[in-house]
């Protein structure tokens, strides 16, 4: 049994956060055919990751819009919370601005962020 709701609506952050969704946990292969596996909470873990931008908040004069996909800073994201809106359930994030790194209009496909002793 899942301890968390799914909340009906829509959320608007306030002041200059930023909702997200989309953000990967998840293990990927990249285009060269190397598997990066699942490591969070592990050292090898802990590094900013992407997620697609759901909603800005009204003081949020930065450049990304929504649908934009941001890099966050690690660990600089809240616990997931479901959402349900038009019947599509989404896992949503509130990050602030200033842990956002970097920006791109597509999601990008096999970027990885780490140290080079750890690759």
């Amino acid at each position: 049994m899942s301890s968390y709701h799914t909340l009906e609506g829509d959320l608007i952050p306030i002041k200059d956060r930023v909702i997200v969704s989309d953000m990967s946990f998840d293990s990927f292969k990249t285009k060269g055919g190397i598997i990066l596996t699942a490591d969070d909470g592990k050292v090898h873990g802990i590094k900013p990751r992407w997620a697609k931008v759901y909603a800005k908040g009204r003081d949020n004069t930065d450049e990304y819009v929504v649908g934009d996909w941001i890099l966050v800073e690690h660990g600089r994201w809240t616990r997931g919370a479901k959402i349900k809106t038009d019947g599509v359930e989404s896992t949503v994030r509130m990050v602030e601005a200033k842990s956002v790194l970097l920006w791109a209009k597509q999601k990008p496909e096999d970027w990885y962020v780490a140290k080079e002793s750890q690759l």
